[in-house]
């Protein structure tokens, strides 16, 4: 049996980190067993579409490297990819249930149902469930006659069709993550199958699609699980049992203060979602980790360990090594908590371990977007690969590489002043001159004007070194400062050393 995965996201909004996970879970678990990824998209609820949202969600899987094998996108064999272009299938599924009696017409209207709500409620039950109980009171073809139901039919008397679900029952079925779960069926309401408007709730079209797709394994976030008595007896009513899906609910992900949720980004000062993204209806923005600065290479890593381990000590995984060690038996069934800060960790070793190359595509275009020119790629070459260790994140490279392109408009003069005074003006004036006349310039050569003139005005090297990296940086930070001479060039070195004396005296 060939494994066939799906993830099957709403168009509604934003992509989550929890959300990317699942994904990657998939995407992982398919090619592991050398199988197939599906991306199917579940917008059935027309209501909270969000137009923009489905490429937004594909833009996401693009960046992290996670493109599916089928989708609306990529094609495939089993299409169509979007439940709202598979509308008519979902009705016959849902009228053989009503016909095998193991569903039912439900006619009541809003007005019925917030009647039945208030008066059943009471202190222990403030929110009653349309279950096995209720049902025997209300307008649907369990109370109606016939004759009743048929003619309410034809009238086109707005309806849904419901679950029957079971009395006094105990349905289990084994987690691939959590072992044997069971149910009591006498907790569980009639949920909708099919909706007054003719489309499927996610209940019906995930059991529909999954059998006609042919999905094999079915993984989804742990909110869903009082949701599985609903989707096993769905698969049992319909005659598939034999080929659902093996299912595993992964744990969740863990905020500051329970279920990590979009709101902690902004409490708390990191992003949660995949990419920014801003929602049309609202115009509320929320920031996504490739802005931030994340290599999706660290993205992925970071998530695959936010609930998965190897078993062994190692935390810098590759794609290929993920794919390699990945199996659902070790992930965890307790909620992960997501750190921040261990995410920057990981981007940190990766921006040090990626080819040079790779990154100078998003560095150049972060310089640029920040009015910094880069003319020669060879030379940006050089600064990364010289500045990356000193960074975190790509936005790090804006501040640790941007004054190797263009000269610092301002310097930290307070930085200097105190230590400041005419000796080492004077040094520095005389340093300019003889950097002038340097033959071969190279940094130990720098270095060697440099101590060699020190030696002579009696002036300790260490008090002079932080003057000449203000001078050529504009701060406190860079690498190694005769690098940084060596890297400007000899014209751009004396020019900022000049300019800096200036505004020292300014």
């Amino acid at each position: 049996m060939s494994v066939r995965v799906r993830f099957a996201p709403s168009p509604t909004g934003g992509l989550h980190l929890g959300g990317v996970r699942t994904v990657l879970y998939n995407y992982l678990f398919a090619r592991h067993h050398g199988g197939k990824f599906i991306v199917r998209i579940e917008d059935t609820d027309q209501t909270r579409f969000v137009e923009g949202a489905e490429q937004y969600i594909f833009d996401c899987l693009k960046w992290c490297g996670l493109e599916p094998d089928e989708s609306v996108l990529h094609g495939g064999e089993y299409g169509p990819y979007k439940q709202s272009e598979r509308k008519e299938s979902y009705r016959k599924y849902a009228e053989i249930l009503v016909t095998h009696g193991y569903a039912y017409y439900a006619f009541d209207t809003k007005e019925e149902l917030e009647q039945m709500r208030e008066a059943n409620k009471t202190a222990e039950n403030p929110s009653p469930q349309y279950d096995h109980r209720i049902r025997k009171k209300m307008r649907n073809s369990l109370n109606l006659t016939d004759d009743e139901v048929k003619e309410l039919l034809e009238a086109n008397t707005p309806h849904v069709i419901r679950i029957k679900m079971p009395e006094n029952e105990v349905i289990q079925f084994t987690d691939m993550i959590r072992g044997e779960i069971s149910f009591d069926t006498n907790l569980v309401d009639d949920k909708v199958l099919l909706k007054a408007d003719g489309m499927p709730t996610y209940h019906l079209a995930v059991v529909v699609d999954d059998y006609l797709m042919k999905i094999t394994h079915a993984f989804r976030g742990e909110e869903w699980l009082p949701s599985a008595p609903v989707h096993l007896l769905l698969w049992k009513y319909l005659g598939w049992e034999k080929q659902m899906p093996q299912w595993a609910h992964l744990p969740l992900i863990l905020g500051p203060n329970g279920k990590l949720s979009k709101r902690d980004g902004a409490k708390y000062g990191f992003p949660v979602f995949a990419m920014n993204w801003t929602d049309p209806r609202s115009n509320e923005f929320t920031e996504g980790f490739k802005e931030k600065g994340f290599l999706p290479e660290a993205f992925i890593n970071m998530l695959a360990l936010l609930g998965w381990n190897a078993g062994t000590e190692q935390e810098v995984f590759t794609k290929e090594e993920l794919i390699e060690n990945f199996s659902m038996e070790r992930v965890h069934a307790a909620g992960a908590k997501f750190d921040y800060e261990k995410a920057k960790w990981f981007n940190h070793e990766w921006m040090k371990k990626k080819e040079v190359r790779s990154m100078m595509y998003d560095v150049r275009n972060l310089l640029e977007a920040n009015n910094i020119p880069v003319n020669d790629e060879s030379f940006l070459e050089k600064v990364i690969e010289l500045v990356r260790e000193r960074c975190t994140l790509l936005t790090d490279f804006v501040q640790q590489a941007g004054f190797f392109f263009k000269a610092p408009e301002t310097i930290d003069a307070d930085a200097v002043k105190p230590k400041w005074n005419e000796e080492k003006k004077n040094f520095f004036i005389e340093f300019g001159k003889q950097l002038q006349s340097l033959g071969n310039w190279n940094m130990a050569e720098i270095e060697t004007v440099f101590k060699n003139l020190a030696t002579e005005k009696n002036i300790k090297p260490g008090e002079l070194q932080l003057p000449m990296r203000v001078m050529l940086v504009g701060g406190k930070f860079g690498p190694a400062v005769f690098q940084i001479a060596e890297l400007i060039g000899k014209e751009e070195t004396v020019k900022r050393v000049e300019k800096a004396l200036h505004l020292l005296e300014a």
